[in-house]
């Protein structure tokens, strides 16, 4: 094998054991800063192993998820620990403050919920919350497949925000308002998700739900909501009617995870700041695009040379695949 040839079958090697190793941390038993290493690596280099084109941007955004993904689950690896240091009070205390002296979740349960019966309204709002795990990231899909020029800058802001989120997790593990509820530091506050999924699940609902769930204690900053503002940014960039889906969106998102009982109004606004920071930056770091790579994005996957810079970082030559 030529040199070439071993350097790619290294970062094939790579791209596996960035994959297989984190999800496999706790069988492995490997320390947090090894888990770190082998996922951060997995973005990179899938960005230095793929030519150019939609298939290597799809699967860097990927590659960057994976590895926010690993992180987000990490401190509940050790659940006794976690649990230790989860915080309860302090978001009780500002919500108060908004709420002007009742958190906002328990007076909008108690004016818009009729005890255990679920509504219209209580569907309604758990689907808007359910529609997350596509939003965000749709917008970056829908991006690279109708606005390629954009895609970068969208892929950034909401990469960046989920990373920001990370620091929150890890620094200040804080409890949503249902755990709250649970251990008698509020009233009671009805997880109106879970019913609703529980009602129309039912067996299914328990294994679905601990599938995604990862760290109970992922409250503050509000991810829900900053990627979602960042997903409303990006698509304000391209028109009034796609701004009025992606902030409306937002909205009713917003509104949904107070009433719902995941989040308190705190953590929303912790998740709008660190989407602002987010999107500062990805517009910062990636300037207007060049409109004049979407047309060979669309047609083919791949763009000239000269603007492949534009788009995602460098990679080898095409004779260095051979």
């Amino acid at each position: 094998m030529r040199g070439r040839d071993w350097l790619r079958a290294a970062g094939c090697a790579a791209l596996a054991v960035g994959v297989i190793a984190p999800a496999a941390r706790k069988r492995l038993r490997l320390p947090p800063l090894a888990t770190s290493l082998l996922a951060w690596q997995l973005p990179l280099t899938t960005a230095r192993l793929l030519p150019p084109g939609r298939l290597r941007a799809a699967a860097t955004y990927a590659a960057q998820m994976w590895a926010y993904y690993v992180h987000y689950d990490m401190p509940d690896d050790r659940p006794g620990a976690l649990e230790r240091r989860v915080r309860v009070d302090y978001p009780i205390a500002i919500d108060r403050l908004f709420g002007a002296g009742e958190v906002p979740t328990v007076r909008l349960q108690r004016a818009l919920a009729r005890g255990e019966r679920l509504r219209a309204h209580d569907y309604l709002l758990t689907f808007a919350h359910w529609a997350w795990f596509v939003v965000p990231h749709g917008t970056v899909a829908y991006t690279l497949w109708r606005h390629p020029e954009r895609f970068r800058r969208t892929a950034v802001g909401v990469a960046a925000c989920f990373d920001l989120g990370l620091v929150g997790y890890w620094a200040l593990p804080t409890a949503p308002p249902w755990w709250a509820s649970r251990i008698g530091k509020l009233p009671p506050v009805r997880r109106t998700m879970a019913a609703v999924g529980e009602r129309l699940w039912g067996r299914l609902w328990q294994p679905l739900y601990h599938s995604v769930e990862g760290n109970p204690y992922a409250a503050m900053p509000s991810l829900h909501f900053g990627t979602s503002v960042v997903a409303a940014r990006a698509l304000a960039e391209i028109g009034p009617g796609h701004a009025a889906i992606g902030w409306g969106y937002a909205g009713v998102l917003g509104f949904a995870l107070v009433y719902l009982g995941e989040h308190y109004v705190v953590d929303l606004v912790a998740g709008a700041l660190c989407a602002e920071v987010a999107w500062r930056l990805a517009r910062k770091v990636v300037p207007d695009e060049d409109r004049s790579v979407s047309g060979d994005l669309r047609s083919n996957g791949r763009v000239p040379a000269t603007a492949v810079g534009k788009l995602l970082p460098s990679s080898p030559p095409a004779s260095a695949a051979r």
